[in-house]
């Protein structure tokens, strides 16, 4: 019998925000795998250890939850004023594919603190205690992030007080700002692609729903949680047990793919199912998180349950709270109104998994709306370093 030896690749498995990944230098890749192509996304889907009919991700790094599916790459920026490029990869779980059109807000936490672990920025850049803003170019969406990563004697301060709903342990805070994300960079345009806060989508087979439409952090499609069913304080169990639920939620998506022009045909979107997303909103209540800390109405300004890859996240997508803060920022869309509507520049909502505040700075210029920054907390350390294997013919 002849068998491939396992090749080893540096690598470095961390948490950022609510997700988990593997890291990897760009230099660090197989030669063929350094460019876009198949042998990347089958590297890819091997380290993670896709696609999984068992849906176990047993015999690789991944967690089987889209949170945790996911793999970075990290070099040297090409472009000017920045730091480094960082490219993300979300890896279906039991499809055969590897999904590129859009960013991962939470693990951006993680990219910028990689960026310094890496060794991609001067040493006289760094602060011998203090704060090192990094300045990010995200390749999938083409906008810079800027992470602003605490130091420690010299080193990414890892450890701290600062408690995020979704992560079991504190740890330091690290502020991103995504700069100019009213628009998605993949070609979507504007803000509102519609040019509408408010449309009525037609969902072939389901319904006619008020919805938001939105590509900022990433596009995402808002509807009122009322109005297909929900009270918008589910937890993951409610729906992603519901194979009818999760199949009315990608018919919804779908259609709002179709009607933003992310999709030319419905078809299309089982190739892309990290983008766009689809969440709900509604008014605060209470409700119990899945920790089984109680969430006050009077703790939030709104509620929202939102999907990735198929299943109800059991947190908040960093990238999808982007789209939620500027949506609020905004009068009249789904979001603004559940929050109680007017002009605002931030919003606490609630989640599965308990709160997150996040703020916007929105303008209307020339009778449109544009933001030029949102703001979020999360924070991220390394779990793992060193080499991660792969059969050696499996790529």
């Amino acid at each position: 019998m002849n068998a491939a030896p396992q090749i080893r690749i540096p690598a470095t498995y961390m948490r950022g925000g609510t997700s988990k990944g593997v890291f990897f230098r760009l230099e660090d890749l197989p030669e063929r795998c350094r460019v876009p192509g198949a042998a990347r996304d089958r590297l890819f889907q091997r380290v993670i250890g896709s696609p999984d009919p068992y849906a176990a991700h047993i015999d690789g790094m991944g967690g089987a939850t889209s949170s945790t599916s996911k793999c970075v790459i990290l070099s040297r920026s090409t472009q000017p004023d920045h730091d480094v490029d960082y490219l993300y990869g979300q890896v279906a779980i039991d499809k055969d594919f590897v999904d590129w059109s859009g960013n991962c807000g939470n693990l951006t936490t993680a990219a910028g603190a990689f960026a310094i672990h890496a060794g991609y920025l001067d040493a006289s850049r760094l602060p011998q205690n203090g704060i090192c803003a990094v300045r990010i170019w995200q390749a999938n969406i083409q906008k810079t992030i800027v992470a602003h990563i605490p130091v420690s004697n010299g080193q990414v301060q890892e450890t701290g007080d600062f408690e995020l709903d979704g992560v079991t342990f504190p740890a330091a805070e690290i502020v991103l700002e995504f700069m100019d994300p009213s628009e998605d960079g993949d070609g979507a345009g504007a803000m509102f692609p519609t040019g509408n806060p408010v449309d009525e989508l037609e969902v072939p087979g389901v319904g006619t729903f008020k919805a938001t439409l939105i590509a900022a952090g990433i596009p995402t499609i808002f509807v009122n949680a009322a109005d297909i069913g929900y009270t918008g304080t589910e937890l993951r169990e409610a729906i992603n047990g519901d194979a009818a639920a999760l199949a009315r939620f990608e018919a919804i998506r779908v259609a709002g793919a179709l009607r933003m022009g992310l999709i030319r045909t419905p078809e299309e979107a089982t190739t892309r199912q990290h983008t766009p997303k689809i969440a709900f909103v509604a008014p605060p209540k209470d409700y119990i998180s899945a920790s089984g800390k109680p969430v006050k109405a009077g703790d939030v300004d709104l509620l929202v349950r939102a999907l990735s890859m198929g299943k109800l996240h059991h947190a908040m997508m960093g990238t999808a709270a982007v789209a939620i803060s500027t949506a609020a920022a905004i009068p009249g869309t789904l979001v603004n109104l559940a929050a109680g509507g007017g002009e605002r520049n931030a919003v606490r909502f609630g989640h599965p998994s308990g709160t997150l505040r996040v703020g916007a700075e929105a303008r209307l210029v020339g009778g449109q709306w544009t933001v030029t920054k949102a703001v979020m907390s999360r924070s991220a350390r390394i779990l793992m370093e060193g080499w991660v294997r792969v059969p050696g013919d499996a790529f």
